[in-house]
């Protein structure tokens, strides 16, 4: 069997006193999406920072692509190929939509490929083209989630950590995001995917992880956790 790209193994968190991540493991097949679902404070989010090293991890270890980077800064993780869209965005708002491509890029060596890849981008979200030259706290909230997107992408990741992209968003726009992330993933970029809407995320994701309170309660096949009573009943709407 071939190495997974990303491999977590017992990680645990703890804010102060308390257990965020209690221990958990789980593994990312090159290609797949993969999705970690789970209720607000399940500890989804914080999995996905201390994966990136943007939270210090209590114990565990953290392998992409074969490498040990559990103790990596995040310049070097995303120098390695693995890179994450935050939540809520976090887009330079005073900087255009240009700007704030180019500074997904920053710690590129191959400058002569940045405008090709700009311009896939573009194929992905026309409206970025359209908005090229806008400020981007002026941008509608899709048009930021796009962005933010878009941005990561300029640093051509291996591994794409998507958390929760879908959030604050009307139900049409949702759908386009979700059939780029589909598109993303068809070009070769591995998704993990943290989604507070189950259904969707299931239906794009090869794989799923539940988690409650810090831990791995149940994962499998995403189309047999899409049929699953449980996690229908506390997930799906029954």
């Amino acid at each position: 069997m071939n190495e997974p790209l990303l491999k977590v193994e017992d990680l645990e968190i703890h804010y102060g006193a308390i257990q965020a991540i209690r221990g958990i493991s789980f593994e990312v097949a090159e290609g797949e999406i993969i999705t970690l679902i789970g209720s607000n404070g399940a500890g989804k989010t914080t999995t996905l920072h201390a994966i990136s090293h943007i939270i210090k991890k209590t114990a565990g270890k953290v392998f992409f692509a074969g490498k040990d980077i559990t103790s990596l800064p995040p310049d070097r993780i995303v120098a390695e190929g693995l890179v994450q869209v935050p939540e809520g965005r976090r887009i330079f708002a005073n900087l255009s939509v240009r700007d704030n491509l180019e500074m997904g890029a920053y710690i590129r060596k191959d400058r002569g490929n940045i405008k090709g890849d700009m311009e896939m981008v573009f194929g992905l979200f026309p409206r970025l083209k359209e908005r090229i030259h806008q400020i981007a706290g002026t941008l509608s909230g899709g048009e930021q989630q796009m962005l933010a997107m878009g941005r990561s992408l300029m640093a051509r990741p291996r591994l794409l950590l998507l958390d929760e992209p879908s959030m604050g968003l009307a139900p049409i726009l949702v759908d386009e995001i979700f059939a780029v992330i589909s598109r993303i993933n068809q070009t070769g970029t591995t998704i993990l995917l943290v989604e507070q809407n189950a259904y969707k995320a299931l239906g794009l994701a090869v794989r799923g992880y539940i988690l409650e309170t810090g831990k791995v309660v149940k994962s499998g096949l995403a189309s047999e956790l899409l049929k699953d009573d449980a996690v229908r009943a506390a997930y799906l709407g029954g």
